[in-house]
């Protein structure tokens, strides 16, 4: 039960942590404190305790633990598979322009140095890949496409089995960013044809600061560590390893197989009334795909209103712009302008992410507050 007022809508930015999850973590705090690379029996009871974590992610995602490499996050995992894996001559990137600036920043950085190309790929009005393009962007030089199973801003939702199948036909390699999708609708990395898989734990009632990459087998002999050190995790990323956060992502992985069914049904309702509510404002619309969407993200423009001076009146209903702000200006979101919003449309829009922590209660203290506010803004 909330009792401080706050209401919570921005789950796609971080969740708030499981109970069970901290519980699983305290002791390898305080009790079970060894190193996990310690040749001591200590050592190897922690060791042990970090295998079964390493099983339970990988349970998840339908994949095989010598295929994880544990990171500090996402953007850890993205930046050790784009300047991590080569194969051959090939140079050449291709990456939708809705990707996360994770992967935008780093593909960007590394054609910088002149060491890659990159071909930037527009998306379909839905936000959705058209297949005709991809292909033609695709060629015997491209070593690695980018693309995300989940947008984080919109939700929308990729065909990543036929992306994969397009991609490997040129032989290349897909990278496919799950950090939205992983712990909240089912994936399944080897049945899609991914290469590589970054994600992280915090998005689904996890640690912050714990992630991981999963890396094919297939990739085995083309991947080069990008720290290196003491050798841990099978000299792939050195680094004494972070055990608490490892069993933390551990659990919510166990948590997330268990329960996702009924989470889903769960979110989906409470984000469909929030919807059904707030579409009735006049003027405003969805963006991104409607059919083709993860059910807790939902990315609304209500025209005429500008986001920050509305997330502002919110006060303790935290919610997401659609726009990157900085303190001296705002601009409008990369991802809703390649969808062919206008800028005044872009800066208008507002990204509601829910989690299993939301209520019915919440939703419709959130409605009526968020009406209140566009009609004295407007």
């Amino acid at each position: 039960m909330n009792t401080n007022g706050k209401i919570y809508l921005d789950n796609n930015a971080t969740t708030r942590m499981d109970e069970r999850v901290l519980q699983a973590m305290l002791p390898f705090f305080t009790e079970t404190y060894e190193n996990a690379g310690s040749s001591h029996l200590a050592g190897f009871t922690v060791h042990e305790h970090v295998e079964n974590a390493a099983w339970q992610v990988a349970e998840l995602i339908g994949a095989q633990p010598e295929e994880l490499v544990f990171t500090s996050g996402a953007t850890e995992a993205i930046n050790l598979a784009l300047r991590g894996i080569s194969n051959g001559s090939r140079n050449h990137f291709v990456t939708a322009a809705t990707e996360h600036k994770a992967v935008l920043d780093t593909a960007d950085d590394l054609t910088r140095n002149g060491k890659y190309s990159q071909t930037l790929i527009p998306v379909q009005r839905d936000g959705r890949i058209d297949f005709r393009i991809l292909n033609d962007a695709v060629s015997e030089n491209t070593l690695m496409v980018n693309i995300m199973m989940v947008n984080n801003e919109t939700g929308t939702l990729q065909d990543i089995r036929k992306i994969s199948e397009i991609v490997h036909a040129k032989g290349g390699f897909l990278l496919c960013d799950a950090t939205q999708a992983v712990g909240k609708i089912p994936v399944d990395a080897k049945g899609l044809g991914i290469d590589l898989m970054p994600f992280s734990a915090h998005k689904f009632h996890g640690p912050k600061g714990m992630g991981a990459l999963y890396i094919s087998g297939r990739l085995k002999n083309h991947f080069t560590s990008q720290i290196t050190g003491g050798g841990q995790q099978n000299n792939r990323r050195s680094g004494t390893l972070n055990v608490p956060g490892i069993i933390g992502l551990g659990k919510a992985c166990e948590i997330a197989r268990q329960e996702m069914q009924q989470d889903q049904v769960h979110i989906k309702e409470l984000r469909d009334y929030l919807e059904h509510e707030l579409l009735s404002t006049e003027g405003s619309f969805i963006n991104g795909s409607v059919d083709n969407r993860i059910h807790t993200t939902s990315n609304i423009c209500f025209p005429g209103i500008l986001s920050e001076q509305f997330i502002l009146a919110l006060k303790t209903i935290s919610v997401s712009s659609g726009s990157a702000c900085s303190s001296v200006t705002a601009k409008p979101s990369h991802v809703l302008k390649a969808l062919g919003l206008a800028d005044d449309e872009a800066l208008s829009s507002i990204r509601f992410s829910l989690g299993k922590f939301s209520t019915l209660e919440e939703i419709k203290t959130a409605v009526t507050r968020i009406r209140a506010i566009i009609q004295q803004l407007r």
